[in-house]
């Protein structure tokens, strides 16, 4: 499979002829201004309205004369996707299952809300095609890329349902961006790109590159271009410490093993101490949890700046994984962090919405099963058990 296997998705031309605005670069917002004939100022203008005030109606641009905004309507629209679901957890965690305008396709976009932060996950195609065993967003067949409207629009939805235009300068309750919803976002890398720079423009929506992280599944030849052209943070689904092992359960390593892997992390441009690469490693039992894998990670990675994300596997019905058993995985936790290495376990959020990492897969329209509810009520009292053996730790250390 290679990276440009799946051609770009570009909108069809709207019914009455209009442009939508949403996605396009400055530099083709502009060229599209002069083409139309409306001077260029026009366009940082238009610009700090849709992206930093979150207007849908050119109407509302009060710093341009009527006449301008007449015709603007006349030839363009600002357009992003309609949240046909709005489901929140008991933590919190929001999901708005997200519709496409331009031909209804759905997908899913999730909201972490933490004390110092909330972290929007953002989707990047419409299913996905890396068939990760233990990922059901992977059991979706994939439909098409996402365009860059699509991706920023999701950034957009989430300000509208939050409340949070014009865009604040502090206190946000969007203020971080991971690339880790629906789809590989290295396979639609021109995409995601163009969103995401539109994202950290300061006349707009503003949200730095320090807070924006993608997560890929190892598309190595894109990985370099990916940090030399946006500077965002690197994530990268591990899963696994073998090339037997990780071709099973996360079948694009037979493309690019884990060698070849490593040393795409090791140069990824920026990397340093302050700045590390996240592994993801999502702990299944009796298949990649033990202390003999946990000894093979920390080799693995030595020499690369480096945090640890230890993800409980998240189940679905159906699923052909069970999550590792909770002093298995606080016992890895232990081991990989005693080498040097942070190695958080991430607490599970918005199970009962099937909101959590894996998960997401058009499941919005169920409802909320008793089970799943259940199911969370145990993993919170497991996160807490875990807090209060780690705040013991630290007392015993002096910390």
């Amino acid at each position: 499979m290679s990276v440009d296997s799946h051609s770009s998705y570009f909108e069809p031309p709207r019914s009455d002829g209009r442009v939508n605005l949403v996605g396009l670069s400055r530099e083709d917002l502009e060229a599209e201004f002069a083409r139309a004939g409306f001077e260029k100022f026009r366009a940082r203008q238009v610009w700090q309205w849709i992206y930093n005030r979150g207007v849908t109606d050119f109407a509302a641009m009060t710093n341009l004369a009527k006449p301008a905004r007449e015709r603007l309507a006349e030839h363009y629209v600002i357009e992003r996707p309609l949240a046909v679901k709005d489901l929140q957890s008991d933590d919190g965690t929001r999901k708005w299952l997200c519709r496409m305008p331009a031909d209804g396709q759905e997908i899913e976009t999730v909201h972490i809300p933490e004390e110092d932060r909330g972290t929007l996950c953002v989707s990047s195609q419409v299913g996905c095609t890396m068939t990760c065993r233990f990922c059901h967003t992977g059991t979706q067949r994939l439909v098409r890329n996402l365009t860059s409207a699509e991706i920023v629009g999701q950034v957009m939805l989430a300000r509208d349902h939050l409340g949070e235009w014009p865009s604040p300068a502090e206190g946000r309750m969007l203020s971080n961006i991971v690339m880790m919803g629906m789809g590989e976002p290295l396979f639609n890398y021109e995409n995601v790109a163009r969103a995401l720079k539109i994202v950290m423009d300061g006349e707009g929506i503003a949200i730095s590159k320090r807070r924006i992280t993608l997560s890929t599944s190892g598309v190595v030849p894109m990985m370099r271009r990916c940090g030399a052209e946006l500077g965002v943070n690197l994530a990268v689904s591990l899963h696994a410490v073998t090339d037997e092992l990780r071709n099973r359960i996360v079948p694009i390593n037979k493309k690019y093993p884990i060698a070849e892997l490593m040393d795409a992390v090791r140069t990824y441009p920026g990397l340093n101490n302050a700045r590390r690469v996240t592994w993801e490693y999502v702990m299944l039992k009796g298949v990649n949890d033990s202390l003999a894998d946990a000894r093979a990670l920390v080799r693995l990675i030595r020499g690369i700046p480096s945090k640890i994300n230890l993800i409980p596997f998240n189940p679905w019905p159906g699923a052909p994984f069970e999550c590792s058993d909770w002093d298995q995985i606080v016992r890895f936790s232990d081991f990989v962090n005693d080498a040097g290495y942070a190695s958080p376990i991430r607490a599970p959020r918005g199970k009962d919405i099937m909101a959590a990492c894996g998960q997401l897969k058009s499941e919005s329209q169920r409802g909320i099963s008793a089970r799943r509810a259940a199911h969370m009520e145990e993993h919170r009292a497991l996160m807490a058990e875990y807090a209060a053996r780690v705040a013991e730790k630290e007392t015993a250390l002096g910390l």
